[in-house]
């Protein structure tokens, strides 16, 4: 019955008024409870504690929701685990995989890698502490979202940002912009700060109720940690920049000099990798050596000396090294020796160390190892 039909039956007697009202009342309420169990939301899953809460308060509420991820190259921190031989007793999970199976969502996993590569060499808004396009990478996280939503018949946006708690991504001046340069405009919704935010659609339409979304602000994880103790949430990832190595100084060093010998921004997902793995050194403008840390990481780098002139000890344990670059046979003995340093023979008079080309063939090197205060600083990258 529409409305309108009830309003002109509710004029007939102040009896009939009365119960057309309220039958008018009840049938209001079964539309909204129906119409929100057939609204659907789709929400942003890294695998951290506050996209994990902003799905549950959404569920709450009774609404459909499903979760996507977007793999950029740079959130690889199961790789390091399993590479590393210290790291192997470490959980070894996809976060936002094992968030969707704790929720009880279905998750969709798409690779932007090759379109993420333009966030991070032009970004828009620039870069943070260091080479980390935060606003940029929400922004085209949002949009691609979106543009999913839409595709797939879903009504709106959730993510798990929290006022504050970014100081690019997360400000109450900058996350207007996401939405606004995404295209998703009011259909994003931020469940843990949505009170100190303009109402979206969602809210407006009655999809979802704002009094039940919170107002979560700054970087004081207590609140979330005290929500997820309400809902029986005892594990989860801990928070510490997101598992985005753009955000760590040492990796975003690395990149740049990456970036600076090649002479132009350009990346691939291994070079992602290998960013990540051994101790990198530039002790000559045309090359650099990535010497092995461990055993684990020795058995890792092995499988890229098909790519890269590589280095090992044979006289002593040590090491493997790849080269980077094009050195000279001088380049080469002082590779050696830094080798030879990181070796078990590093007081020995003289290390032998096997010069293996990427077409199979080799050749050795007797030298000294290089003493420790013969090794700047500045060679590290």
């Amino acid at each position: 019955m529409s409305p309108e039909i009830i309003r002109d039956l509710g004029h007939r007697n102040s009896i009939n008024q009365w119960y057309y009202y309220q039958t008018f009342t009840v049938i209001s309420s079964m539309n909204t409870s129906v119409e929100n169990k057939s609204r659907k939301a789709v929400a942003l899953v890294s695998g951290g504690l506050d996209s994990m809460l902003a799905v549950k308060v959404i569920q709450d509420q009774g609404i459909h929701v499903e979760g996507i991820n977007f793999f950029t190259g740079f959130c690889v921190e199961g790789h390091t685990h399993a590479i590393r031989k210290k790291d192997r007793a470490r959980p070894k999970r996809n976060n936002a995989l094992w968030t969707a199976e704790q929720l009880g969502i279905k998750l969709h996993i798409i690779d932007v890698s090759e379109p993420y590569k333009d966030v991070v060499i032009n970004p828009k808004h620039g870069y943070g502490a260091n080479l980390n396009p935060c606003l940029d990478c929400k922004g085209f996280m949002v949009q691609r979202a979106y543009a999913w939503m839409q595709e797939h018949d879903f009504d709106f946006l959730i993510t798990g940002e929290v006022m504050g708690q970014r100081p690019m991504s997360q400000r109450k001046d900058t996350m207007p912009v996401v939405s606004r340069e995404s295209g998703a405009g009011d259909l994003l919704l931020r469940p843990l700060c949505a009170k100190l935010l303009p109402e979206t659609k969602p809210e407006r339409e009655g999809w979802v109720n704002r009094d039940e979304l919170l107002d979560f602000s700054g970087r004081n994880r207590k609140p979330q940690m005290a929500l997820a103790a309400s809902y029986g949430i005892e594990d989860y990832a801990q928070p510490a920049g997101g598992c985005c190595f753009l955000t760590d100084a040492s990796y975003s060093s690395k990149l740049a000099d990456l970036w600076q010998a090649r002479g132009e921004k350009t990346y691939e997902i291994d070079d992602i990798v290998m960013l990540k793995v051994g101790r990198h050194l530039r002790p000559r403008d045309n090359f650099k050596i990535i010497i092995a840390r461990e055993e684990g990481e020795t058995n890792f780098l092995k499988g890229y000396r098909k790519r890269f002139l590589s280095l090992g000890t044979t006289s002593h344990t040590g090491p493997i090294a790849l080269i980077d670059g094009e050195p000279s046979e001088t380049d080469l003995e002082l590779a050696a020796r830094l080798v030879a340093r990181f070796s078990s023979g590093r007081d020995a008079d003289s290390v032998t160390v096997e010069v293996l080309q990427k077409d199979g063939t080799s050749s050795t090197l007797d030298v000294q190892p290089l003493p420790s205060n013969e090794v700047p600083q500045d060679w590290y990258v």
